[in-house]
């Protein structure tokens, strides 16, 4: 978790998200870096830009507590209606957070 976190700063800071800048923040860190792990979130998350898929799970967050507001006569009808999206949201979700694990 703790290379999600390097490569979280890293974007933060507008810095390339490299094997060795990852390695670099980890060690900062206090933690011994492994070669390898830093390797495939590296190359995991090439291309991705974290800024959005942030955006967009931020987006998914907000909208659940929306759609749970039904009204009583339609609330079951509403639950499985919310249920259906909520599922549709988090395969959407896990979708962008797959490319960070390769």
């Amino acid at each position: 978790m703790e290379y999600i976190y390097a490569a979280l700063l890293l974007d933060a800071a507008g810095k390339e998200i490299d094997e060795k800048s990852l390695e670099s923040v980890v060690k900062a860190a206090g933690l011994d870096p492994d070669e390898a792990m830093a390797k495939s979130v590296a190359k995991s998350l090439k291309g991705v830009n974290i800024k959005e898929v942030i955006k967009n799970a931020q987006s998914v967050q907000a909208a659940a507590p929306a759609q749970t507001a039904a009204p009583q006569e339609g609330k079951k009808e509403a639950k499985n209606e919310v249920a259906a999206e909520e599922h549709m949201s988090e395969e959407q979700a896990a979708g962008g957070l797959a490319s960070l694990f390769g």
